[in-house]
């Protein structure tokens, strides 16, 4: 009787630890595509860009995109302004 109970118990924790290892993390090879404004570094998001806060609420980005740069600010009234500029 002790064996009929065990068994089954033993089935189920197998069959669970099998279809854990099913969801495993993907393979490293995989990369964020190119209009995401992120990157996955250790399986957390990265912005791409180099942005710099201020202490009054404006920041700077600049992302770096083969030879061209687009430059993102914001002030702190809340106005946005985008520019690029490509080397040749």
């Amino acid at each position: 009787m002790r064996m009929a109970k065990t068994l089954p118990m033993l089935g189920g924790v197998a069959l669970v630890a099998a279809a854990s290892g099913a969801y495993a993390d993907p393979p490293p090879s995989q990369s964020t595509p190119n209009n995401f404004n992120y990157e996955i570094k250790d399986g957390k998001r990265v912005p791409k860009g180099n942005r710099i806060v201020n202490k009054d609420g404006s920041w700077r980005e600049e992302i770096r995109q083969g030879n061209c740069v687009t430059i993102k600010e914001m002030s702190a009234a809340g106005e946005y302004k985008e520019t690029r500029q490509c080397g040749g």
